[in-house]
């Protein structure tokens, strides 16, 4: 009979610390799940902020933006001889006298059609700088001062962007000249201008 008890006393301190490892095991388990859920949220937390960063990212390449051409006449007429510059790059009245004066285009008599000339012209005039919301063409139209220059780079913000190129980079055969934009900006032709898309060629 007392062996009997003394099983029973056994069995149940037996049973007893069977449940509280049990319980600390399965305390230990919920632990886990709670720190693998932080985790999670840490992660969450981290690809958030790249997408953040990636966002900012865009948006200050946006200041440096103008936006790709998309009148098909323009890219037809004129990129059949030279990169077609964005009308944001040059205000309206640069741009009138630019279409006005192709009989001596750069030196070049350009024969277009009056129809086509027409659409270039309302296409340029339109989206010239100052009719342009982007950062990059409310510098250009600030530093004009009114001026109406033929020439890109006769822009004084973005003679000043370009004063620390030496000229010699211009004369490369690489680049052509100063008005070649896509030799060292990549990204020219979607309308993209900021220093990270730049690679000067040797």
């Amino acid at each position: 009979m007392r062996g009997i008890r003394q099983f029973s006393f056994l069995l149940g301190i037996g049973c007893l610390m069977s449940f509280f490892v049990l319980a600390s095991a399965i305390a230990d388990e919920g632990r886990g799940s709670r720190h693998g859920n932080d985790f999670d949220s840490s992660d969450d937390d981290s690809t958030q902020h790249r997408n953040r960063h990636r966002q900012s990212h865009r948006n200050r390449h946006g200041e440096q933006s103008v936006g790709a051409v998309e009148d098909p006449t323009y890219k037809e007429q004129c990129g059949a001889c030279h990169f077609v510059y964005q009308p944001a790059l040059l205000p309206s009245g640069s741009w009138h006298k630019i279409i006005s004066n192709l009989e001596d285009h750069n030196g070049n008599n350009v024969a277009i059609e009056e129809a086509a000339k027409n659409t270039i012209a309302e296409y340029l005039t339109n989206n010239a700088a100052e009719n342009s919301s982007g950062e990059l063409a409310t510098l250009i139209t600030q530093s004009l001062l009114g001026e109406t220059p033929m020439r890109i780079t006769e822009i004084p913000y973005i003679r000043r962007k370009h004063h620390d190129i030496p000229k010699d980079v211009f004369q490369r055969e690489s680049v052509g000249s100063s008005s070649n934009c896509v030799a060292c900006h990549f990204t020219a032709e979607q309308g993209i201008y900021d220093d990270d898309f730049v690679r000067i060629p040797e």
